[in-house]
C-alpha cells in the first residue's frame, strides 16, 4: 500500500487501467504458458471474450471504449470521417469526442485521474491530473501536459507509437527491435507514475500490440516464420502487466482490455474500386484522390473500413439518389453486399448493418448508411484512386475483428460473459464507487452487486 493509498482515508476504491490493443481473447485462452500473469487474473477475477462495436476500427473503438457509448454519440466513426454537407473528409481528433469520457466523470466526482498513451485524445486535456495523448498525436512535446509530465517522458526517450513502416520489410526482425523498443518505453512509463500514486484511476493503453499483430499475426496463426517473434513478444508484455500488477496497492482493481479483437488477413477488399465496376461510383477527371472528386451521378461511396454512404439529394452537396429513393437504393446495394463473394469462394460479408440497427445518438448525422461486418480474413479498404484491384494484398497480414476482444478484471465479484466494449465505462466507474446515470450509457457494469 502507497503512501497516497495511506492518506486518501475514504476517498474510495480505485482502478488501474491497461489498454492492449486489438489483443484477441483467444490469444490469451490458448496460449497460459506464455500468459501466466493475463491468465491468473483470469483465474482470480474475471475474463472473456467480448464484441466490439460497430465498425471495428481503433480510431472509433476508443471514443466508445472510454464513454461507454456507440459512436452516434461520440460523433467518430473511423479513422476518416465526413464534414457535414461536404465532401470533405477530416480525422478526427480528442476535441470531435462528442460524449462525457470516463476520466472527466471521476475528475468531475473530485478524484484524479492520469491518462496515458489513448487513442484519439490529442491534444492533451489540461482538466486531468496528466495526460501523454496517444495515436496521431504529433510528438511528445505537444501531446503531454502538464511540463512535469513532458519533460519526463522526454528525458526517458518515450515513444507515441511504433515505426510502422518498418513492418512492410518482408524481414520483420528490424520491425520487431522498434516494436520491443515502444513498448520497453512505454511500460518504463506507466512504471513510474503508478508508483506516484497519487491517482484513482491510471489509464494506460499498449498500442504496440496493434502494430505487431497487423504485420505478424498471420504467422502466430498458420506456423509462419515470424512466429517465435510474435510470441516473445508477447510474454513480455504479460511480464510487464504482471510486474505493474504487483505494483498496485490493495485498493486498486486492474483491469486489462482490447478494443477489438484480431485474425488472420487473406485479401484486402478495395470498395470503391469495386462500386465503380459495379456502376455505382464514378469520377469527375482521370486525376482523383479524394471523396471530392466523386462524379454527379455516383449513388454510393466508401471509407474504411466497409462503411457505405448513399450519395443522397439534400445530404451529399451533389447527391444524385432522391429522398424517396434512398430505402429501395440503400436495399439494393446491401442485397450485393451481401452476395459479394471473394477469390475463393467465401462471402466477404459476415452481415451488412444498416445505420439505424448501429448507431443512436445526438451525433447520427454523418453515421454512414450501411457498415460490412466482414468473415475474417477479408480487410476492408476505400481510397479513391485508381490502380487497385478489388481483391489484393499487401504488407498486412493480420486485421481487426469484431468478435474476440478481451476483457481482464481482477475483481472477484466481476463477471465477463454476454459483454461488449460499452460495459467497460462503467464496470469502471462500479469498481470505484463513482456514482452515475445508469443511462446515461449503452453499456452497464459487470460488477455484480
Amino acid at each position: 500500500m502507497g503512501l497516497f493509498d495511506r492518506l486518501r482515508g475514504d476517498d474510495g476504491p480505485r482502478v488501474a487501467f491497461f489498454g492492449i490493443d486489438g489483443v484477441p481473447f483467444s490469444l490469451v485462452r490458448d496460449n497460459p504458458d506464455d500468459f501466466p500473469n493475463l491468465t491468473a487474473i483470469a483465474d482470480e477475477g474475471a475474463a472473456g471474450a467480448i464484441d466490439s462495436i460497430v465498425p471495428p476500427e481503433s480510431s472509433a473503438c476508443w471514443p466508445s471504449l472510454t464513454t461507454g457509448v456507440n459512436p452516434g454519440e461520440t460523433g467518430v466513426y473511423g479513422f476518416q470521417d465526413r464534414e457535414n454537407g461536404s465532401y470533405d473528409t477530416y480525422v478526427p481528433m480528442g476535441r470531435d469526442v462528442q460524449a462525457t469520457r470516463l476520466w472527466d466523470r471521476v475528475t468531475e466526482a473530485g478524484r484524479e485521474a492520469t491518462v496515458m498513451n489513448v487513442p484519439v485524445t490529442f491534444p492533451p486535456q489540461r482538466n486531468v491530473q496528466r495526460m501523454v495523448s496517444g495515436f496521431l498525436s504529433p510528438s511528445v512535446d505537444k501531446a503531454a501536459y502538464p511540463d512535469e509530465l513532458r519533460e519526463t517522458l522526454q528525458s526517458s526517450g518515450y515513444r507515441i507509437d511504433v515505426n510502422s513502416k518498418l513492418g512492410h520489410k518482408e524481414d520483420k526482425s528490424e520491425f520487431m527491435e522498434d516494436a520491443h523498443e515502444t513498448l520497453d518505453a512505454r511500460f518504463e512509463a506507466f512504471e513510474h507514475y503508478v508508483q506516484e500514486d497519487d491517482w484513482d484511476l491510471f489509464f494506460g493503453v499498449f498500442m504496440t500490440t496493434d502494430r505487431v499483430n497487423h504485420f505478424t499475426f498471420k504467422d502466430y496463426e498458420r506456423d509462419g516464420e515470424n512466429k517465435d517473434l510474435f510470441l516473445e513478444f508477447y510474454r513480455q508484455v504479460d511480464d510487464y502487466l504482471g510486474r505493474l500488477r504487483e505494483l498496485l496497492p490493495d485498493d486498486v482493481t486492474m483491469v486489462v482490455a482490447s478494443d477489438h479483437g484480431f485474425t488472420s488477413l487473406d485479401y484486402e477488399v478495395h470498395f470503391n474500386t469495386w462500386l465503380r465496376e459495379e456502376g455505382w461510383l464514378d469520377y469527375e477527371t482521370a486525376d482523383h484522390d479524394s471523396l471530392g472528386d466523386i462524379s454527379d451521378d455516383t449513388r454510393a461511396y466508401s471509407l474504411i473500413p466497409g462503411r457505405f454512404y448513399i450519395n443522397l439529394e439534400g445530404r451529399e452537396p451533389r447527391g444524385s439518389v432522391a429522398q424517396e429513393d434512398y430505402e429501395s437504393v440503400r436495399a439494393e446495394l446491401k442485397e450485393k453486399l451481401e452476395e459479394l463473394e471473394g477469390p475463393d469462394g467465401e462471402k466477404v460479408a459476415e452481415r451488412v448493418v444498416t445505420k439505424e440497427d448501429a448507431f443512436r445518438g445526438d451525433h447520427d448525422d454523418i453515421a454512414p448508411d450501411l457498415v460490412v461486418i466482414p468473415n475474417h480474413g477479408y480487410d476492408l479498404k476505400a481510397g479513391f484512386k485508381d490502380g487497385e484491384e478489388v481483391f489484393g494484398t499487401g504488407p498486412r497480414n493480420g486485421m481487426h475483428s469484431f468478435d474476440n476482444a478481451s476483457l481482464f478484471v481482477d475483481h472477484e465479484d466481476a463477471r465477463v460473459g454476454d459483454a461488449d466494449l460499452l460495459d467497460i465505462a462503467p464496470t469502471v466507474l462500479e469498481l470505484m464507487n463513482v456514482e452515475y446515470d445508469r443511462t446515461a450509457f449503452d453499456g452497464s457494469s459487470l460488477v455484480r452487486s
